[in-house]
C-alpha cells in the first residue's frame, strides 16, 4: 500500500509562508486539526468574492457580513436578503437554512419568547500579553 502524502502551502496576509507536509497514516481528523490550527493563526484562504450561486450561500453571506457579532432573527435576515438581492424569499426558507446552520455548529440558536434568535459562533484564540 502506498503512503499517503499531503502538502499544504499557505501565505498569510503579512507575507509569512507556511509549508505543511503530512505523510503516512493521514486521516480526516488530522487534516481537520491542521485547518483548526490555520484558523487559530488567522490564516484564511484567498479573499475571493463569496460564491453566491445558491440560496444558502446568499443567506450565509448576509449573516457573515452583517452579523459577525450580536444576535439576529430570521426576520432581520429576510429584510437584508430582499434589500441586497432584490428578490423575494419566504421566511420559512430562511428559518430552515438558519436551523441547518445551527445543526452544523456555525451559529447558536436560542428561543426568545415566540421566536428564535441566532448568533454566529467564532473560534477565539487566547492572546498572550
Amino acid at each position: 500500500m502506498a503512503k499517503k502524502r499531503i502538502r499544504i502551502d499557505m501565505e498569510d496576509s503579512e507575507g509569512a509562508r507556511y509549508d505543511i507536509k503530512l505523510e503516512g497514516n493521514v486521516t480526516r481528523e488530522k487534516v481537520l486539526k491542521i485547518f483548526e490550527m490555520m484558523d487559530l493563526m488567522n490564516i484564511e484562504e484567498g479573499q475571493e468574492a463569496p460564491n453566491l450561486d445558491s440560496v444558502g450561500s446568499k443567506i450565509w453571506n448576509i449573516v457573515d457580513k452583517n452579523y459577525p457579532i450580536g444576535k439576529f432573527t430570521s426576520t432581520s435576515i429576510l429584510e437584508k436578503y430582499e434589500d441586497e438581492y432584490n428578490e423575494p424569499i419566504k421566511l420559512s426558507v430562511i428559518s430552515t437554512y438558519l436551523s441547518r446552520f445551527a445543526q452544523k455548529g456555525r451559529i447558536e440558536r436560542t428561543r426568545t419568547g415566540r421566536e428564535w434568535s441566532y448568533q454566529t459562533i467564532k473560534l477565539l484564540s487566547k492572546e498572550r500579553t
